[in-house]
Protein backbone atom coordinates (compact mmCIF):
# COMPACT_ATOMS: atom_id res chain seq x y z
CA UNK A 1 0.00 0.00 0.00
CA UNK A 2 1.20 3.51 -0.78
CA UNK A 3 2.08 5.73 2.16
CA UNK A 4 -0.65 8.20 3.08
CA UNK A 5 -0.20 11.63 1.47
CA UNK A 6 -1.99 14.74 2.72
CA UNK A 7 -4.39 16.60 0.45
CA UNK A 8 -2.52 19.90 0.86
CA UNK A 9 0.67 18.33 -0.50
CA UNK A 10 -1.12 16.75 -3.48
CA UNK A 11 -2.81 20.01 -4.45
CA UNK A 12 0.28 22.17 -3.96
CA UNK A 13 2.63 19.78 -5.82
CA UNK A 14 0.38 19.99 -8.90
CA UNK A 15 1.93 16.78 -10.27
CA UNK A 16 0.13 13.89 -11.96
CA UNK A 17 0.49 10.22 -12.85
CA UNK A 18 1.65 8.77 -9.55
CA UNK A 19 -0.04 6.48 -7.03
CA UNK A 20 -1.09 7.66 -3.56
CA UNK A 21 -3.23 6.72 -0.60
CA UNK A 22 -5.37 9.44 0.95
CA UNK A 23 -7.44 9.32 4.11
CA UNK A 24 -9.97 11.82 5.35
CA UNK A 25 -13.64 12.67 5.72
CA UNK A 26 -16.28 12.92 3.02
CA UNK A 27 -17.54 16.45 2.48
CA UNK A 28 -19.92 15.50 -0.36
CA UNK A 29 -20.69 12.65 -2.72
CA UNK A 30 -22.16 13.50 -6.14
CA UNK A 31 -23.72 11.28 -8.81
CA UNK A 32 -22.51 8.13 -7.05
CA UNK A 33 -19.14 8.93 -8.62
CA UNK A 34 -17.42 12.07 -7.24
CA UNK A 35 -16.26 12.27 -3.60
CA UNK A 36 -15.03 15.57 -2.16
CA UNK A 37 -12.48 14.47 0.46
CA UNK A 38 -11.03 16.71 3.18
CA UNK A 39 -8.34 15.64 5.63
CA UNK A 40 -7.93 18.89 7.60
CA UNK A 41 -4.59 19.87 6.06
CA UNK A 42 -6.31 22.55 3.95
CA UNK A 43 -9.81 23.88 3.29
CA UNK A 44 -9.51 22.64 -0.28
CA UNK A 45 -10.97 19.21 -1.04
CA UNK A 46 -9.48 16.50 -3.24
CA UNK A 47 -11.93 15.05 -5.75
CA UNK A 48 -11.93 11.26 -5.78
CA UNK A 49 -13.46 9.61 -8.84
CA UNK A 50 -14.76 6.09 -8.36
CA UNK A 51 -15.90 3.58 -10.93
CA UNK A 52 -19.56 3.01 -10.01
CA UNK A 53 -19.84 -0.19 -12.03
CA UNK A 54 -16.94 -1.82 -10.18
CA UNK A 55 -17.97 -0.60 -6.72
CA UNK A 56 -20.25 -2.66 -4.50
CA UNK A 57 -23.70 -1.05 -4.04
CA UNK A 58 -23.55 -1.59 -0.27
CA UNK A 59 -20.26 0.32 -0.15
CA UNK A 60 -21.70 3.20 -2.20
CA UNK A 61 -24.50 3.64 0.35
CA UNK A 62 -21.91 4.03 3.12
CA UNK A 63 -20.17 6.94 1.36
CA UNK A 64 -21.99 9.68 3.26
CA UNK A 65 -21.07 13.20 4.41
CA UNK A 66 -18.83 12.88 7.47
CA UNK A 67 -17.74 9.29 6.85
CA UNK A 68 -14.02 8.55 7.21
CA UNK A 69 -12.52 6.79 4.20
CA UNK A 70 -9.26 5.60 2.71
CA UNK A 71 -8.69 5.65 -1.05
CA UNK A 72 -5.75 4.47 -3.13
CA UNK A 73 -5.25 5.20 -6.79
CA UNK A 74 -3.59 7.38 -9.40
CA UNK A 75 -3.42 11.17 -9.32
CA UNK A 76 -4.49 12.33 -12.78
CA UNK A 77 -5.18 15.72 -14.44
CA UNK A 78 -8.76 16.79 -13.76
CA UNK A 79 -11.17 17.57 -16.57
CA UNK A 80 -13.61 19.26 -14.20
CA UNK A 81 -13.59 22.88 -13.04
CA UNK A 82 -12.15 23.91 -9.67
CA UNK A 83 -9.21 21.52 -9.44
CA UNK A 84 -6.14 20.72 -11.51
CA UNK A 85 -5.78 17.12 -10.33
CA UNK A 86 -7.99 14.40 -8.91
CA UNK A 87 -7.62 10.87 -7.62
CA UNK A 88 -8.83 8.00 -9.77
CA UNK A 89 -9.59 5.43 -7.08
CA UNK A 90 -8.53 1.81 -7.54
CA UNK A 91 -9.55 0.79 -4.02
CA UNK A 92 -11.76 2.44 -1.44
CA UNK A 93 -12.35 1.52 2.21
CA UNK A 94 -14.80 2.92 4.74
CA UNK A 95 -12.89 3.52 7.97
CA UNK A 96 -15.80 4.99 9.92
CA UNK A 97 -19.48 5.24 9.01
CA UNK A 98 -21.50 8.42 9.55
CA UNK A 99 -25.29 8.32 9.78
CA UNK A 100 -26.50 11.17 7.52
CA UNK A 101 -29.77 11.40 9.46
CA UNK A 102 -27.97 12.17 12.72
CA UNK A 103 -24.79 13.96 11.60
CA UNK A 104 -25.16 17.63 12.69
CA UNK A 105 -22.99 19.10 9.90
CA UNK A 106 -24.74 18.99 6.55
CA UNK A 107 -23.89 20.90 3.37
CA UNK A 108 -27.49 21.90 2.81
CA UNK A 109 -27.60 23.68 6.15
CA UNK A 110 -25.25 26.58 6.90
CA UNK A 111 -24.95 26.36 10.68
CA UNK A 112 -24.60 29.58 12.69
CA UNK A 113 -21.55 30.26 14.82
CA UNK A 114 -23.78 30.06 17.90
CA UNK A 115 -24.93 26.55 16.92
CA UNK A 116 -21.36 25.47 16.17
CA UNK A 117 -20.29 26.49 19.68
CA UNK A 118 -22.79 23.95 20.98
CA UNK A 119 -21.05 21.24 18.92
CA UNK A 120 -17.50 22.51 19.39
CA UNK A 121 -16.22 18.94 19.26
CA UNK A 122 -17.29 18.77 15.58
CA UNK A 123 -16.89 22.36 14.42
CA UNK A 124 -13.23 21.76 13.47
CA UNK A 125 -14.61 19.97 10.39
CA UNK A 126 -16.07 23.17 8.95
CA UNK A 127 -14.06 25.41 6.65
CA UNK A 128 -14.29 28.38 9.01
CA UNK A 129 -12.91 26.54 12.01
CA UNK A 130 -10.43 24.57 9.94
CA UNK A 131 -8.94 27.89 8.84
CA UNK A 132 -9.07 29.40 12.34
CA UNK A 133 -7.27 26.56 14.06
CA UNK A 134 -4.61 26.13 11.40
CA UNK A 135 -3.92 29.85 11.84
CA UNK A 136 -3.86 29.39 15.63
CA UNK A 137 -1.28 26.62 15.27
CA UNK A 138 0.89 28.73 12.96
CA UNK A 139 0.58 31.79 15.20
CA UNK A 140 1.71 29.77 18.24
CA UNK A 141 4.66 28.45 16.24
CA UNK A 142 5.53 32.01 15.18
CA UNK A 143 5.54 33.11 18.84
CA UNK A 144 8.08 30.44 19.81
CA UNK A 145 10.11 31.09 16.67
CA UNK A 146 10.41 34.83 17.42
CA UNK A 147 11.67 34.39 20.97
CA UNK A 148 13.85 31.39 20.20
CA UNK A 149 15.68 33.31 17.45
CA UNK A 150 16.45 36.04 20.01
CA UNK A 151 17.86 33.71 22.64
CA UNK A 152 14.93 33.82 25.08
CA UNK A 153 14.36 30.96 27.53
CA UNK A 154 10.83 29.48 27.48
CA UNK A 155 9.85 29.35 31.16
CA UNK A 156 6.91 27.24 32.35
CA UNK A 157 5.41 29.22 35.21
CA UNK A 158 2.95 27.55 37.62
CA UNK A 159 -0.75 27.23 36.89
CA UNK A 160 -1.48 26.72 40.61
CA UNK A 161 -0.28 29.66 42.68
CA UNK A 162 -0.74 31.26 46.09
CA UNK A 163 -0.26 34.81 44.74
CA UNK A 164 -2.43 37.22 42.80
CA UNK A 165 -0.19 39.01 40.32
CA UNK A 166 -2.77 41.59 39.31
CA UNK A 167 -4.37 42.24 42.67
CA UNK A 168 -7.66 41.54 40.91
CA UNK A 169 -9.08 39.13 43.44
CA UNK A 170 -11.15 37.35 40.75
CA UNK A 171 -9.54 33.93 40.92
CA UNK A 172 -10.55 30.29 40.83
CA UNK A 173 -9.77 28.54 44.10
CA UNK A 174 -7.90 25.22 44.03
CA UNK A 175 -8.68 22.93 46.96
CA UNK A 176 -9.10 19.31 47.99
CA UNK A 177 -11.10 20.23 51.10
CA UNK A 178 -14.68 19.03 51.50
CA UNK A 179 -16.53 22.30 51.06
CA UNK A 180 -19.62 20.84 52.74
CA UNK A 181 -17.66 20.29 55.96
CA UNK A 182 -14.41 22.26 55.69
CA UNK A 183 -12.01 22.31 58.65
CA UNK A 184 -12.24 25.58 60.59
CA UNK A 185 -9.62 27.44 62.61
CA UNK A 186 -10.17 29.06 66.00
CA UNK A 187 -11.61 32.17 64.30
CA UNK A 188 -14.20 30.12 62.47
CA UNK A 189 -12.52 30.62 59.08
CA UNK A 190 -11.62 27.77 56.72
CA UNK A 191 -8.33 26.27 57.86
CA UNK A 192 -6.29 25.94 54.68
CA UNK A 193 -3.42 24.41 56.63
CA UNK A 194 -5.44 21.22 56.26
CA UNK A 195 -5.59 21.65 52.47
CA UNK A 196 -3.38 19.82 49.93
CA UNK A 197 -0.81 22.63 49.67
CA UNK A 198 -1.17 23.78 53.28
CA UNK A 199 -2.36 27.21 52.21
CA UNK A 200 -5.02 28.90 50.07
CA UNK A 201 -4.20 28.41 46.36
CA UNK A 202 -5.72 29.53 43.07
CA UNK A 203 -5.42 29.15 39.32
CA UNK A 204 -2.97 31.74 38.04
CA UNK A 205 -4.07 35.05 36.53
CA UNK A 206 -0.57 35.72 35.15
CA UNK A 207 2.90 34.20 35.03
CA UNK A 208 4.53 37.62 35.22
CA UNK A 209 5.84 37.62 38.80
CA UNK A 210 7.48 34.21 38.39
CA UNK A 211 8.67 35.34 34.95
CA UNK A 212 10.52 38.23 36.55
CA UNK A 213 12.41 35.74 38.74
CA UNK A 214 13.57 33.91 35.62
CA UNK A 215 14.57 37.12 33.85
CA UNK A 216 16.81 38.07 36.77
CA UNK A 217 18.85 34.94 36.11
CA UNK A 218 18.56 34.16 32.40
CA UNK A 219 18.27 37.74 31.13
CA UNK A 220 15.43 37.15 28.67
CA UNK A 221 12.54 34.73 29.25
CA UNK A 222 9.00 34.30 28.00
CA UNK A 223 5.97 32.40 29.21
CA UNK A 224 3.18 31.14 26.97
CA UNK A 225 0.43 29.25 28.70
CA UNK A 226 -3.10 29.19 30.13
CA UNK A 227 -4.29 31.81 32.62
CA UNK A 228 -7.61 32.14 34.42
CA UNK A 229 -9.99 34.90 35.51
CA UNK A 230 -13.16 34.23 37.49
CA UNK A 231 -14.94 37.27 36.06
CA UNK A 232 -18.67 36.72 35.69
CA UNK A 233 -18.56 38.43 32.30
CA UNK A 234 -20.65 36.98 29.49
CA UNK A 235 -19.35 39.08 26.61
CA UNK A 236 -17.82 38.38 23.20
CA UNK A 237 -14.41 39.49 24.54
CA UNK A 238 -14.06 37.56 27.81
CA UNK A 239 -13.02 34.01 28.65
CA UNK A 240 -12.49 32.37 32.02
CA UNK A 241 -9.54 30.39 30.58
CA UNK A 242 -7.25 31.94 27.98
CA UNK A 243 -3.61 31.88 26.89
CA UNK A 244 -1.08 34.60 27.63
CA UNK A 245 2.29 35.46 26.13
CA UNK A 246 4.46 37.23 28.71
CA UNK A 247 8.13 38.04 28.03
CA UNK A 248 10.33 39.52 30.76
CA UNK A 249 13.70 41.08 30.01
CA UNK A 250 16.48 42.07 32.40
CA UNK A 251 18.38 45.27 31.60
CA UNK A 252 15.46 46.60 29.51
CA UNK A 253 13.84 49.96 30.05
CA UNK A 254 10.53 51.18 28.66
CA UNK A 255 11.86 52.20 25.23
CA UNK A 256 13.44 48.79 24.60
CA UNK A 257 10.27 47.09 25.83
CA UNK A 258 8.23 49.00 23.24
CA UNK A 259 10.75 48.16 20.51
CA UNK A 260 10.53 44.45 21.31
CA UNK A 261 6.72 44.40 21.47
CA UNK A 262 6.40 46.15 18.11
CA UNK A 263 8.95 43.82 16.49
CA UNK A 264 7.18 40.80 18.00
CA UNK A 265 3.73 41.73 16.69
CA UNK A 266 5.06 42.49 13.22
CA UNK A 267 7.02 39.24 13.14
CA UNK A 268 4.11 36.93 14.01
CA UNK A 269 1.65 38.73 11.72
CA UNK A 270 4.20 38.62 8.91
CA UNK A 271 4.65 34.88 9.44
CA UNK A 272 0.92 34.25 9.08
CA UNK A 273 0.69 36.39 5.94
CA UNK A 274 3.59 34.44 4.42
CA UNK A 275 2.56 30.93 5.46
CA UNK A 276 -1.23 30.81 5.84
CA UNK A 277 -2.45 32.88 2.93
CA UNK A 278 -5.11 30.39 1.78
CA UNK A 279 -6.69 30.33 5.22
CA UNK A 280 -6.44 34.12 5.58
CA UNK A 281 -8.04 34.66 2.16
CA UNK A 282 -10.91 32.38 3.16
CA UNK A 283 -11.39 34.24 6.46
CA UNK A 284 -11.12 37.60 4.67
CA UNK A 285 -13.91 36.63 2.25
CA UNK A 286 -16.00 35.37 5.16
CA UNK A 287 -15.53 38.67 7.00
CA UNK A 288 -16.37 40.70 3.88
CA UNK A 289 -19.68 38.82 3.55
CA UNK A 290 -20.41 39.43 7.23
CA UNK A 291 -19.67 43.14 6.87
CA UNK A 292 -22.21 43.43 4.03
CA UNK A 293 -24.96 42.54 6.51
CA UNK A 294 -24.13 45.54 8.72
CA UNK A 295 -25.40 49.11 8.30
CA UNK A 296 -22.96 51.24 6.28
CA UNK A 297 -21.80 53.29 9.29
CA UNK A 298 -20.88 50.15 11.25
CA UNK A 299 -18.75 48.57 8.52
CA UNK A 300 -15.00 48.38 8.90
CA UNK A 301 -12.99 50.65 6.63
CA UNK A 302 -10.43 47.87 6.06
CA UNK A 303 -10.63 44.27 4.99
CA UNK A 304 -8.82 41.58 6.96
CA UNK A 305 -5.68 41.37 4.80
CA UNK A 306 -5.54 45.17 4.56
CA UNK A 307 -5.78 45.42 8.36
CA UNK A 308 -2.92 42.96 8.87
CA UNK A 309 -0.75 44.74 6.32
CA UNK A 310 -1.69 48.06 7.99
CA UNK A 311 -0.03 46.86 11.22
CA UNK A 312 2.90 45.32 9.38
CA UNK A 313 3.71 48.34 7.21
CA UNK A 314 3.21 51.23 9.65
CA UNK A 315 5.51 52.46 12.37
CA UNK A 316 3.62 52.50 15.64
CA UNK A 317 2.91 56.04 16.90
CA UNK A 318 4.21 56.60 20.44
CA UNK A 319 2.48 59.16 22.63
CA UNK A 320 1.98 59.70 26.35
CA UNK A 321 -1.29 59.16 28.16
CA UNK A 322 -1.37 62.93 28.84
CA UNK A 323 -1.11 63.71 25.11
CA UNK A 324 -3.83 61.14 24.37
CA UNK A 325 -6.19 62.72 26.92
CA UNK A 326 -5.69 66.15 25.30
CA UNK A 327 -6.46 64.70 21.84
CA UNK A 328 -9.55 62.88 23.06
CA UNK A 329 -10.87 65.72 25.23
CA UNK A 330 -10.61 68.23 22.36
CA UNK A 331 -11.91 65.87 19.66
CA UNK A 332 -15.20 66.55 17.86
CA UNK A 333 -16.25 63.06 18.92
CA UNK A 334 -15.99 64.04 22.58
CA UNK A 335 -17.43 67.54 22.14
CA UNK A 336 -20.40 66.14 20.20
CA UNK A 337 -20.88 63.51 22.93
CA UNK A 338 -20.41 60.57 20.57
CA UNK A 339 -18.32 58.70 23.13
CA UNK A 340 -20.29 56.54 25.51
CA UNK A 341 -17.77 57.52 28.18
CA UNK A 342 -16.96 61.22 27.81
CA UNK A 343 -13.42 62.36 28.56
CA UNK A 344 -13.58 65.05 31.23
CA UNK A 345 -9.88 65.30 31.96
CA UNK A 346 -6.64 63.72 33.16
CA UNK A 347 -6.97 60.53 35.21
CA UNK A 348 -9.73 58.93 33.15
CA UNK A 349 -9.36 55.17 32.55
CA UNK A 350 -9.46 54.86 28.76
CA UNK A 351 -12.11 52.59 27.26
CA UNK A 352 -11.94 50.58 24.03
CA UNK A 353 -13.88 53.32 22.17
CA UNK A 354 -11.20 55.90 23.07
CA UNK A 355 -8.36 53.58 22.11
CA UNK A 356 -9.96 52.77 18.76
CA UNK A 357 -10.59 56.46 18.05
CA UNK A 358 -6.88 57.22 18.47
CA UNK A 359 -5.89 54.38 16.13
CA UNK A 360 -8.64 54.45 13.51
CA UNK A 361 -9.68 58.10 13.34
CA UNK A 362 -6.89 60.32 14.64
CA UNK A 363 -3.53 58.72 13.78
CA UNK A 364 -4.66 55.99 11.37
CA UNK A 365 -1.76 53.91 12.66
CA UNK A 366 -1.21 51.52 15.58
CA UNK A 367 -0.53 53.51 18.74
CA UNK A 368 1.62 52.91 21.81
CA UNK A 369 0.42 54.85 24.86
CA UNK A 370 2.89 55.41 27.69
CA UNK A 371 3.15 56.99 31.15
CA UNK A 372 -0.26 56.29 32.66
CA UNK A 373 -1.47 57.66 36.02
CA UNK A 374 -0.18 55.41 38.80
CA UNK A 375 -3.69 55.11 40.30
CA UNK A 376 -5.00 53.07 37.36
CA UNK A 377 -2.02 50.72 37.01
CA UNK A 378 -0.48 47.83 38.96
CA UNK A 379 1.88 48.01 41.96
CA UNK A 380 4.96 46.63 40.17
CA UNK A 381 5.19 49.39 37.54
CA UNK A 382 8.10 51.82 37.87
CA UNK A 383 7.22 55.32 39.05
CA UNK A 384 8.31 58.24 36.91
CA UNK A 385 10.12 61.19 38.47
CA UNK A 386 6.86 63.18 38.57
CA UNK A 387 5.55 60.66 41.15
CA UNK A 388 2.19 60.80 39.31
CA UNK A 389 2.74 58.46 36.38
CA UNK A 390 4.28 55.03 35.81
CA UNK A 391 6.41 53.69 32.97
CA UNK A 392 3.61 51.66 31.49
CA UNK A 393 2.82 51.06 27.83
CA UNK A 394 -0.26 49.79 26.01
CA UNK A 395 -0.32 48.97 22.29
CA UNK A 396 -3.59 49.84 20.57
CA UNK A 397 -4.87 48.17 17.39
CA UNK A 398 -7.62 48.97 14.88
CA UNK A 399 -10.92 47.23 15.54
CA UNK A 400 -9.87 45.89 18.92
CA UNK A 401 -8.31 48.55 21.15
CA UNK A 402 -5.66 47.36 23.60
CA UNK A 403 -3.59 44.45 22.29
CA UNK A 404 -0.55 44.60 24.58
CA UNK A 405 -0.07 45.84 28.13
CA UNK A 406 3.38 46.19 29.64
CA UNK A 407 5.74 48.29 31.70
CA UNK A 408 9.18 48.80 33.08
CA UNK A 409 9.12 47.11 36.47
CA UNK A 410 10.07 48.89 39.70
CA UNK A 411 13.51 47.55 40.58
CA UNK A 412 14.06 49.70 43.69
CA UNK A 413 13.23 47.66 46.81
CA UNK A 414 12.11 50.55 49.04
CA UNK A 415 9.96 52.17 46.34
CA UNK A 416 8.33 48.84 45.48
CA UNK A 417 7.52 48.03 49.14
CA UNK A 418 6.05 51.52 49.63
CA UNK A 419 3.91 51.07 46.51
CA UNK A 420 2.70 47.66 47.68
CA UNK A 421 1.70 49.09 51.02
CA UNK A 422 -0.18 51.95 49.34
CA UNK A 423 -2.13 49.44 47.24
CA UNK A 424 -2.65 46.95 50.09
CA UNK A 425 -0.63 44.21 48.43
CA UNK A 426 0.64 41.77 51.12
CA UNK A 427 4.38 42.38 51.42
CA UNK A 428 5.17 39.27 53.50
CA UNK A 429 3.41 36.89 51.10
CA UNK A 430 5.53 38.23 48.23
CA UNK A 431 8.88 38.19 50.02
CA UNK A 432 10.16 35.73 47.37
CA UNK A 433 9.32 38.29 44.69
CA UNK A 434 11.07 41.08 46.62
CA UNK A 435 14.25 38.98 46.87
CA UNK A 436 15.08 39.89 43.27
CA UNK A 437 15.21 43.52 44.47
CA UNK A 438 17.32 42.57 47.51
CA UNK A 439 19.89 40.47 45.70
CA UNK A 440 21.37 41.96 42.54
CA UNK A 441 18.49 44.09 41.36
CA UNK A 442 18.58 45.58 37.87
CA UNK A 443 16.26 47.50 35.54
CA UNK A 444 13.88 45.13 33.80
CA UNK A 445 10.67 45.25 31.79
CA UNK A 446 8.07 43.06 30.16
CA UNK A 447 4.65 42.89 28.58
CA UNK A 448 1.63 40.64 28.28
CA UNK A 449 -0.43 39.79 25.23
CA UNK A 450 -3.63 37.75 25.30
CA UNK A 451 -3.24 35.11 22.59
CA UNK A 452 -6.98 34.89 21.87
CA UNK A 453 -7.18 38.65 21.44
CA UNK A 454 -4.39 38.43 18.88
CA UNK A 455 -6.29 35.58 17.23
CA UNK A 456 -9.40 37.76 16.96
CA UNK A 457 -7.38 40.38 15.15
CA UNK A 458 -5.61 37.96 12.81
CA UNK A 459 -8.70 35.94 11.86
CA UNK A 460 -11.30 38.74 11.77
CA UNK A 461 -13.60 36.81 14.10
CA UNK A 462 -15.70 38.92 16.45
CA UNK A 463 -16.38 36.48 19.30
CA UNK A 464 -13.47 35.25 21.40
CA UNK A 465 -15.24 31.92 21.91
CA UNK A 466 -14.60 31.14 18.25
CA UNK A 467 -10.79 31.33 18.39
CA UNK A 468 -10.18 28.85 21.24
CA UNK A 469 -11.02 25.18 20.84
CA UNK A 470 -13.22 24.67 23.90
CA UNK A 471 -14.23 28.01 25.47
CA UNK A 472 -14.66 28.29 29.22
CA UNK A 473 -17.22 30.95 30.14
CA UNK A 474 -19.72 31.56 32.96
CA UNK A 475 -22.05 28.53 33.28
CA UNK A 476 -20.22 26.75 30.46
CA UNK A 477 -17.43 24.17 30.75
CA UNK A 478 -18.47 21.74 28.04
CA UNK A 479 -16.32 19.05 26.44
Amino acid sequence: MSQRVKVKQILSDDKAHYEVTVKGWVRSFRNNQFIALNDGSTNNNLQIVINTENTDAALLKRITTGAAISATGEIIPSLGKGQKVELKAATLEILGDCDPEKYPLQLKNKPSLEYLREIAHLRFRTNTFGAIFRVRHALAFAVHRFFNERGFVYLHTPIITASDAEGAGEMFRVTTLDMKKPPLNENGDIDYKEDFFGKSTNLTVSGQLEGELGAMAFGDIYTFGPTFRAENSNTARHLAEFWMIEPEMAFYELEENMDLAEAFIKSVIGYILDNNRDDLDFLANRLAEEEKQKPQQERSEMGLIEKLEFVLNNEFVRITYTEAIDILKNSKHNKNKKFQYLIEGWGADLQSEHERYLVEKHFKKPVILTDYPKEIKSFYMKLNDDNKTVRAMDILFPGIGEMVGGSQREEDYDKLVKRMQEMHVPVEELSWYLDTRRFGTAPHAGFGLGFERLMLFVTGMTNIRDVIAFPRTPKSAEF
